[in-house]
């Protein structure tokens, strides 16, 4: 979870990249949000993206909000549906929670500090949590293997190894993760190999120790998740929440 405030001086343009976790963001500022992506313009106050949505740009102006990333595993119960009617795309959270959301976005704006807004969305996430329905259990297992992994495990003992038939982890995984094993294990793979370029490691060596064919697998991925360049992924904003891979950009509160 990270706080984000951006005065509003001039308008700022950042593109948002694939990350293995459900993006929510909730505007307090009464200032929405443009968005361009595969699916065109929107306006939004308030948005949920899926696992592996397109790249899509983001022009704010004078913009306060906050950022959840959330495990698929926690996102299926507190979105209320199974991510694969999200998958690959961004959506108002006002469709997912209704009249809770401008009510949510009131209480932020009238909290005075940082924390008390983490407490409100805190507090908000774990009530919808306990309520919602919990991903299968073997399917949860074979997302934490995907993820422990770092999208080198071999998908196709995932099944075998729950007692399930590949047909039915195929379908569930789908159904409730929002993508395949394989598109899961991919997005998890490129996920780690570009927080490694981020800390300076070569492409030589992040194709080679990630399990791809080749450097130039390497940027093919890259390029199929972000629609931009190896070196220019690496520099993008979208991520400033992650104080370890981009530090330089501080973007949390």
């Amino acid at each position: 979870m990270a706080g984000f405030r951006i005065r509003g001086d001039s308008p700022t343009e950042l593109r948002a990249i694939p990350h293995p976790a459900v993006t929510v963001a909730v505007e307090f500022g009464d200032r929405p949000v443009d968005i361009h992506g595969a699916t065109g313009r929107m306006r939004l106050k308030s948005l949920a993206a899926g696992l592996a949505f397109s790249a899509f740009q983001v022009r704010a102006d004078g913009v306060e909000c906050v950022q959840i990333r959330l495990s698929p595993l926690a996102a299926h119960p507190v979105l209320g549906l199974p991510l694969a009617e999200l998958r690959g795309s961004v959506i108002a959270l006002d469709d997912l929670w209704g009249r809770d959301t401008p009510r949510l976005r009131e209480r932020l704006h009238h909290a005075r500090t940082w924390p008390e807004r983490f407490a409100l969305i805190n507090a908000e996430v774990s009530t919808r949590l306990r309520a919602g329905r919990p991903v299968d259990p073997e399917v949860a297992w074979a997302w934490r293997q995907i993820v422990a992994g770092h999208g080198r495990a071999r998908v196709s003992d995932l099944a075998a190894r729950t007692g399930w038939s590949r047909q039915r982890m195929w379908s569930r995984f789908g159904s409730q993760i929002g993508l395949t094993p394989k598109r899961a294990a991919m997005l998890v793979r490129f996920d780690h190999a570009i927080h490694r370029l981020v800390r300076g490691h070569t492409p030589a060596r992040v194709a080679a120790d990630g399990g791809y064919a080749d450097q130039s697998h390497l940027h093919h991925d890259v390029r199929a998740f972000t629609g931009t360049t190896l070196t220019a992924a690496a520099n993008e904003p979208w991520l400033a929440a992650d104080d370890v891979a981009w530090p330089a950009h501080g973007g949390a509160a």
